[in-house]
This record gives structure tokens, C-alpha cells and sequence, in this order.
């Protein structure tokens, strides 16, 4: 039987083919909300943000306490002695008050201050890389939406296709031209057709609205405007330059910059501050003349080592572990670069291996259509052949998206936010 005699069946062919398209035509959802400014709405409601702004506040606060002129605020004391609480009833009477304030130890001020300082400053670092984290969770975020959108695209083309395609087998069923089997294969694709489209708008759903809760707006960025010449702007040609400029790094060289002032601040505070004031003596018996006497007081706590020592080995372990830290940071930040770079190099090799074999599967399942419409393969071999391209093309989809998204990833590992 000559299935040229079916023209809704030729249909097929030109729907599907009409799919690839989608590959090269921007995605529906293009409402021009740039990445940057899709970073900046993700920075604005991150809740690590506030937690840092408020520690790095306080950080900046504890620096300007230091400069002020004593440690500490001052001490009052009062003593009143009398004896008639012993019952002797001489009329012995004392008043004794004094004000002392605690002293700073040599050094230890401008030290206490530049650990404060050293903190502000490591915690900005941490600031920029959070930033940085935000930038990465948006990125993943708008690829998973945009490949759920494309499989959904695709999803529904080949569903219309399908559904045109079992009209055509219905008319031609009716006319003698197609048997109960094909009628029964296109129903299959047709129903395996309905369950690709379901499970593309649940993953769609799902996707955008973790983009939505992470963007705390509606939108999704544009990352498919992003190539080759995105990455020539940057510095991640240069991997040791991008390592020492990665904000964890910094985050964690400032990190042990502060641990080396709290070293040189137990230093500095090796005894207890010391005491300087005033005192007043009011004091007088029975039959006798009031006595008054102002002089000055002195506390000077003596240095300890069981004081000193604890305070000595905190200092140094908060530094050998900065230093550890650092180190692990160096180390996961090469890796990471190393990954990336890897992922690029990767995603472009598969975008043309995925290209080459969208296009080349599309053309056999048209042969084989071809082939089906003359009798010489059977409807069941054509749909395996269509349903290969229609994989295919997902593979291509996802390739390119990929693609555009390691450009992406380079350029933020670079210290760009694109």
C-alpha cells in the first residue's frame, strides 16, 4: 500500500523538524530582567546579608570603643564604719568613698583596635563571598528553569505532531489504508506524548518558583546572550591572579591577619589593667573634731600564668587555624577553577557533538518517514526513528543551555558578575 496517499501523515515530519528551531530561537520567557540585576534582587533578601552587615557593624563599633581613653568605665566604691554595730558606743564614725579608672596597658589599646579593625574587614571579604554564592545559586537556578521550558516547548510540539498524526491514521483506518497496528503505535506515542508534556510543566512549576523565592520577583534572567567574548573581559585566563582574588580566599587571608592581632593584643594585655583613682576619708569620734583626708589610690594587679597562658594558647590556636583555613580555601578554590575550566572546555565539545547528532538523527527519521509512506519500513520504525530525534533534540537543548551557563560560571569565578 502507498502511504503517499495519506497527506495528513506528511505533517509529522515538518512539526517535528520545526522543533529544532526551538534551539536556536530565544526562550518565551524573555522579558529582558538582566543577570546582574537578577543578582542584585537575590543580594538585596539573601539572609546571609543581613547577619553579615550587622557582624561587620559590630565589628566597626568595637573599633571605635577602642579608641576610647580607658579600658573600661570607672569603679566607685564606698565604705561607712561605725561602732555602734558592736555594741561599744564610743562614737567612732568613718566615711570612706573613692573613683578609680582601669588603665590601658602599653600597646593594648591600638591593639585591641586593630583586631577590631582586622574583623570589619575579614567580614566584608565574607560579605563579597556570599555575594559571590548568590550569584552561583541564581545561575543554577535560571538554567534549570530555562531547560525545563525548553523540553516543555518541545514536549508540546511533539505532542501536536501527535496528535495530527493519529487523525491522519484514523482517516486513513477508516478508508482501509492503515492497519490496527499502527493505530495502536501512534496511540502509544501519543499517550507517552501526554506524559512528556505533564512531567515538563511539573518540573517547569518547580523550577520557577525556587527562582521566584530566590529572586524574591517574578523574571528570569537572560543567560543565552553570554559567549566566547564574555570570558575575554575577564581575568580567568590568569588562574593564579583569580585564585588570590577570589573572596574566600580574601576572606580567609583577612581571617588570619586578624588572628595575628589577637595574638599581638594577648601580648599586649599580659597582666590585668591596672587602677588609678581618688579616695575620700570623712571620719570622727565623740568629743572630738571631724577629720577629712583625700589621697590617691593605686591597684595594680601583678601578671599570672594562669591567667596569661590560656589567653596565649587561644590567640594561637584562633591563628594556626585561620592559617589552616586559608590553606583549605587556596585548595578548594583550584579546584573549583580547575572545574570550571573543565566544564567549559567540556560544554563546548558537547554542544557540537549534540548539534551534529540533532541534526543528523532529524534527517534519518525523515528518511524513515519517507520510507514508511512508500511501504517500505513500518510506522513503528519511523516513530522509534522520530522519538530518537526528539531525544536528540532535548540533548541539544540542554547542550547549548550549558554551554552559556559554564561562560557564565567562568566569568563569576573570574570575579564578574556579567
Amino acid at each position: 500500500m502507498d502511504r503517499g496517499s495519506v497527506p495528513p501523515t506528511r505533517t509529522l515530519g515538518a512539526a517535528l523538524l520545526a522543533v529544532t528551531c526551538l534551539t536556536a530561537a530565544p526562550p518565551a520567557h524573555a522579558a529582558g530582567l538582566a543577570f546582574h540585576d537578577a543578582v542584585s534582587a537575590a543580594w538585596a533578601i539573601d539572609p546571609m546579608r543581613a547577619e553579615l552587615a550587622t557582624n561587620r557593624q559590630s565589628a566597626d563599633d568595637r573599633a571605635d570603643a577602642a579608641r576610647s581613653w580607658f579600658p573600661g568605665g570607672p569603679v566607685v566604691s564606698a565604705q561607712y564604719y561605725d561602732d555602734h554595730f558592736i555594741g561599744s558606743n564610743l562614737g567612732y564614725t568613718t566615711y570612706q568613698g573613692s573613683i578609680s579608672v582601669p588603665l590601658w596597658l602599653p600597646g593594648q589599646g591600638t591593639a585591641t583596635r586593630r583586631v577590631a579593625q582586622a574583623d570589619a574587614a575579614a567580614i566584608q571579604e565574607r560579605m563579597n563571598a556570599e555575594h559571590m554564592a548568590v550569584a552561583v545559586r541564581v545561575l543554577d537556578a535560571t538554567g534549570a528553569l530555562v531547560i525545563a521550558q525548553r523540553r516543555q516547548a518541545v514536549a508540546l510540539s511533539l505532542l501536536q505532531a501527535m496528535r495530527r498524526l493519529d487523525a491522519a491514521t484514523a482517516h486513513a483506518a477508516r478508508v482501509g489504508e492503515s492497519s490496527l497496528s499502527d493505530r495502536q503505535a501512534v496511540a502509544a506515542e501519543l499517550a507517552a506524548a501526554r506524559n512528556e508534556v505533564a512531567l515538563a510543566g511539573e518540573q517547569t512549576a518547580t523550577a520557577a518558583a525556587a527562582l521566584q523565592v530566590l529572586l524574591g520577583r517574578d523574571g528570569v534572567p537572560d543567560i543565552l546572550s553570554s559567549d566566547a567574548r564574555l570570558l575575554a573581559r575577564t581575568r580567568f585566563g590568569t588562574p593564579q591572579l583569580v585564585e588570590d582574588n577570589d573572596p574566600r580566599v580574601r576572606a580567609a587571608r583577612r581571617a588570619v591577619m586578624a588572628a595575628q592581632e589577637s595574638v599581638r593584643l594577648a601580648r599586649a594585655s599580659f597582666m590585668p589593667n591596672p587602677e588609678i583613682g581618688v579616695g575620700v576619708i570623712h571620719q570622727g569620734q565623740y568629743g572630738s573634731p571631724w577629720d577629712d583626708q583625700v589621697g590617691v589610690n593605686v591597684i595594680m594587679p601583678l601578671p599570672s600564668a594562669a591567667r596569661n597562658v590560656p589567653q596565649m594558647a587561644a590567640a594561637r590556636d584562633r591563628l594556626a587555624a585561620a592559617g589552616s583555613q586559608e590553606l583549605q580555601a587556596r585548595r578548594a578554590v583550584r579546584v573549583e577553577l580547575a572545574q570550571v575550566r573543565a566544564r567549559l572546555d567540556a560544554s563546548a565539545a558537547t554542544l557540537d557533538g549534540a548539534r551534529a547528532a540533532a541534526g543528523a538523527l532529524n534527517r534519518r527519521a525523515d528518511e524513515m518517514e519517507r520510507s514508511w509512506q512508500v511501504g517500505e519500513t513500518s510506522l513503528v520504525e519511523a516513530l522509534r526513528a522520530r522519538q530518537a530525534a526528539y531525544s536528540a533534540i532535548l540533548t541539544l537543548n540542554r547542550a547549548e543551555i550549558e554551554w552559556h551557563a559554564a561562560i557564565m560560571r567562568a566569568a563569576i569565578a573570574a570575579g564578574t558578575t556579567p
